[in-house]
Formats: C-alpha cells, structure tokens, sequence
C-alpha cells in the first residue's frame, strides 16, 4: 500500500500534533535516549579497545546442533547485528570465489562501469569496478539455495517475535530471494565503497498507520518499552512509491564472505 503525498506536509503536521499530545515532554524523553545511546557507546568503545568482539558471534554449527543460549540470542538483539561463522566449508568458499571470479571476468564485467552504482558507491578507489551489477549468477544462486544457508535464515528469523498467541506475523522458514550484487574488494584497497546513507525510508515510518503501531511506544515516549524484533504489523506497512525503494519487509541484511573479512574492511 503507498501513502498518499498529496498533502505530505498536512499529514506531517498533523502526526507531529498527535505526538505532541500523546508526549508532552517530548524534549525530556528525546534527551533520555540521547543518554542512553551515549552510554551505550561509551560500553562499546570500551570492549573495543581491550580488543574483544563487539559484535556477536554465532558458530554454524552450534545452530545446527541447536547449541546456541538464551544469553547469545538476547546480545544479538541487544547490538542488532551478529557474525555467523563457518557457513559454508573453506573449500567449498575459495572455489566457489574462484569461479565467482572467472565469471565476472569472463562476461566482461571489470572492463565496464555501471553509472547507476555512482550514487551508492562513489567512494571506491580502484582501477577496476569492485562493486558488479551482477544478481544471478550460478554461484550466487546456489549459495541463496542451499541448506546451510537455508538453516542459518530460518535461525535468524527466529530471533524476531514472528508470531503472537495464534497469529502469525510472518514464516520464518520460508524466504522470498532477494537477491543483491557482487562485491569483489582488491588488496590494499581502504575505502569502503558506500557513501553514508540509510537503506530505509524517511517520513514514511511516521505517517504510516501501520508503522505508527509498529513504534507507537515511541511515539508515546515509553521509549524503554520499543521492541525493534516484534514483528506484529511489519508485512503491512505503507509507504512512498520511489524507483530505488523496496518496501518488502527484510529481517536482516548483510554480507555472505568468500574470502576473509576483518574489522573495518567494510
């Protein structure tokens, strides 16, 4: 469903009248959680610097084995963000990078640029392109479709609240592909190849009625009562119509590594 942009600036002000209300000491709460994100990376930087993982870290095969606790799931939720490691066997990875590789090669894809990458990854530094328009090669397609990865999806999902008493919010076994480029780093290379910018929308996630249930305990500022992995409401959000926009709900986003990955490599 799209949001009416008609009268944009009368829904906006409107909403901001109803939270007004709903908020009165709005300023307060704002600078709560101004206190909170600073102590939170105040605890961040901190672990960084005596060089332990600030992101969490979950073996593959502890997911198969179903040997992932309580207490690793609730820091997932906690940093938004978590490592999953050894997906795929190191063989199956340097071959499959291999042949991912000769293919972008072979089909011409590091000779031509494409000016619609400019926008979102103008800040490469490279002789050849490291970022390839390419969606659904064989190797991609078979590391989307394969058990391993099937399995570390369904675990994820699982993280969110997909479901509540007999309502089912969404399956968490059963994903739509969504399919991304290639990303091909050269040695050396320190740039990290997106410019600043947020995936998802803007006002849409006010004017909504549905995504106004979705942080309505923030609208409220009841802000320590907002759950970013409820998923009640998040298949049925409303938005803007825009060519680069997806609106189709994701429960995570990421990167699956080929090749080794270090801290700040982007």
């Amino acid at each position: 469903m799209s949001i009416d942009t008609s009268n944009i600036r009368e829904q906006i002000c409107r909403l901001k009248h109803a939270v007004k209300k709903n908020c009165p000491d709005v300023i307060k709460r704002f600078r709560e959680i101004e206190a909170k994100v600073s102590e939170d990376i105040r605890t961040i930087e901190s672990s960084n610097n005596k060089g332990e993982s600030v992101i969490p870290e979950i073996m593959y095969s502890d997911i198969v084995n179903n040997k992932v606790d309580n207490k690793t799931i609730e820091s997932v939720r906690r940093r938004g963000t978590v490592l999953v490691r050894n997906v795929f066997p190191r063989e199956k990875s340097e071959k499959w990078y291999d042949q991912l590789n000769h293919y972008i090669d072979q089909n011409g894809y590091y000779d031509q640029d494409d000016p619609g990458l400019d926008n979102y990854f103008s800040d490469l530094k490279a002789d050849k392109p490291q970022i390839c328009a390419v969606y659904w090669s064989k190797i991609q397609v078979q590391a989307r479709q394969s058990t391993e990865m099937s399995q570390t999806r369904s675990f994820l999902n699982r993280i969110w609240n997909y479901k509540k008493n007999s309502i089912i919010h969404f399956d968490p076994d059963r994903d739509c592909t969504y399919a991304d480029r290639i990303r091909m780093r050269q040695p050396g290379d320190t740039s990290l190849g997106l410019s600043p910018h947020v995936d998802g929308g803007s006002v849409e996630r006010w004017l909504g009625e549905n995504y106004q249930h979705v942080y309505h305990s923030l609208f409220k500022g009841n802000w320590q009562d907002y759950n970013p992995f409820n998923g009640e409401f998040r298949t049925e959000v409303e938005g803007i119509d825009s060519p680069a926009v997806c609106r189709a709900f994701r429960t995570w986003q990421g990167w699956t590594a080929l090749t080794p990955q270090g801290p700040g490599d982007g």
